[in-house]
């Protein structure tokens, strides 16, 4: 009897695994070869790249289609796509990956049950989320029941926004509304060459207007990381795109209610302080353009900045880096784009990463060299007060520990609204040849003593004087220091050491800000 039974279950085991098998390969072995030959990896290749060698748990791989919305004979295995549970350096992760292979990966009802499992898991058990889009939309064939499958996972982008880290890696086509889950995530990777986004395609688009356009022209990886913004990261391989998230989920916690852990064994500490190379790298005179990466480099630790938006508003720089082995978020003017004024996209772009890193407990460093916000008739047109006081409005809610280092030109309405002690900054350093006030020396010497310069008999020699004695009198930065608007001016060379010990200061902080259902940005 114990024999029969064993020998019955064997059959029932084998039966399973046939199943699964049937599963495991997707639309079968010819869809799979136009997959590798578009340079493209299958979805259970992208999860095993992604995650820690054998943590995989797949969840719920025998999800199939109601029949009566398909009567075609069709089957699509797993559903056309992957779901489960794994280990990124240890730690834990959930995440889908779609199955180009079955139905083009579009997604259907089930298909978007199973993403909405496991998003719903992450959030119970406070771990990361990341999406490996590689779909060609909404399942024609099962009618509205599939956009409404799109409404449960857009939910739940927006609800579990600020609670888990969601991460979009977007692997082939993710088109129509499909785009608007990788646009609610907190970042989105693209593939060069194979991975596009757009709501409506080229062949829809040349219908309606005439216009003939590449689908890589419209919605490609380099079209959406330096125009629209819509990508924060993108790579030339698959491969190299997976190994950055592993990469970029090492700054970050598991959830809301965490910090990143420290590294203890970190790199280049000790001997960048009072190095004296620092000191090559900003130009004490205001009109000269540098790098700011390059400062960068100097204050964190060795090899750890991860640029966020690097081709993207590139007159911010902003990014996740460690100091002393501690995950901090970036943030710096780039003088060699557009003097480091502040623009439109760049206000959208700077806002948005001040409230990820605030969501997530990850304190923020401020490297301040600033004009101003960018002049112009486009720039008014196009709403540079309302996307200007998105900054304002993010910094101002933040509630982590924030520093700024005022390292050359801090000027107008800028000044204040990069993390000034007025809108909420823990504590502001200034460089000894920092300029504050309310306009450049030149320009507000020239209102000033406009009669005086104009009614000298050497008006240039008497302007001179004058902006030198408002830069001596007015911009210094011992004025602010004076006022308790700047904490200290420190010598360039102490800066790390001064940023590691505010970091060690501010770690225990507590902010509470007013009870509210949420506050209104300004969007």
């Amino acid at each position: 009897m114990k024999e029969q039974n064993r020998e019955a279950m064997y059959q029932k085991i084998d039966e399973m695994q046939e199943r699964r098998l049937r599963i495991e390969l997707g639309g079968g072995d010819r869809r799979i070869e136009a997959q590798h030959t578009k340079g493209k990896l299958t979805a259970r290749e992208r999860i095993q790249l992604l995650l820690d060698e054998n943590s995989f748990m797949e969840l719920n791989p025998f999800v199939e289609m109601r029949s009566t919305l398909l009567e075609t004979g069709q089957e699509a295995p797993g559903e056309g796509v992957v779901t489960g549970v794994g280990k990124i350096a240890g730690r834990t992760v959930y995440l889908f990956s779609q199955d180009f292979t079955v139905f083009g990966g579009a997604l259907g009802e089930m298909h978007a049950q199973k993403i909405a499992h496991v998003m719903d898991l992450a959030a119970k058990t406070g771990a990361p989320f990341i999406g490996l889009n590689d779909s060609g939309g909404a399942r024609i064939q099962e009618g509205v029941v599939s956009l409404d499958g799109y409404g449960k996972v857009f939910y739940r982008n927006a609800i579990y926004s600020g609670v888990i880290p969601q991460i979009s890696v977007i692997m082939g086509p993710c088109a129509g509304g499909a785009v608007y889950s990788p646009a609610i995530t907190d970042f989105v990777f693209m593939v060069e060459g194979t991975s596009q986004m757009f709501i409506t395609g080229p062949k829809v688009i040349e219908t309606v207007t005439g216009e003939r356009i590449s689908a890589e022209a419209l919605g490609g990886a380099r079209v959406h990381a330096t125009k629209s913004g819509n990508a924060h990261f993108y790579y030339p391989s698959e491969e190299e795109t997976l190994l950055a998230v592993r990469r970029l989920l090492s700054y970050l916690p598991q959830n809301c209610h965490e910090r990143t852990a420290r590294l203890e064994n970190w790199e280049g500490g000790e001997e960048k302080d009072w190095n004296e190379e620092i000191l090559d790298v900003v130009p004490v005179e205001g009109t000269k353009v540098y790098d700011v990466r390059n400062l960068i480099y100097h204050l964190v630790d060795q090899d750890s900045f991860m640029e966020v938006h690097a081709h993207f508003a590139r007159n911010i720089v902003v990014g996740l880096a460690r100091i002393a082995g501690e995950s901090v978020g970036m943030i710096a003017n780039q003088p060699k784009v557009m003097a480091g004024g502040l623009d439109i996209d760049s206000s959208d772009k700077l806002a948005r990463f001040i409230r990820f890193c605030d969501a997530f407990n990850i304190p923020l460093i401020t490297l301040e060299d600033v004009t101003g916000f960018l002049p112009g008739v486009n720039q008014e047109h196009g709403g540079i007060i309302r996307h200007g006081a998105k900054i304002l409005f993010a910094y101002s809610e933040a509630t982590v520990p924030k520093i700024t280092v005022i390292t050359r030109k801090a000027y107008g309405g800028a000044y204040v609204a990069l993390n000034s002690k007025a809108i909420g900054a823990d504590l502001v350093f200034a460089w000894p040849n920092a300029e504050i006030a309310v306009m450049g020396p030149e320009g507000a010497a020239s209102i000033i003593y406009a009669k005086e310069i104009a009614a000298s008999e050497t008006p240039h020699v008497i302007r001179q004087q004058k902006i030198e004695e408002y830069r001596e009198k007015v911009a210094t930065p011992y004025v602010a220091a004076a006022m308790g608007m700047v904490d200290d001016v420190i010598d360039p060379r102490q800066t790390r050491d001064i940023l590691r010990k505010s970091l060690e200061l501010l770690r225990r902080k507590e902010e509470n800000l007013p009870v509210r259902k949420h506050g209104n940005i300004p969007l």
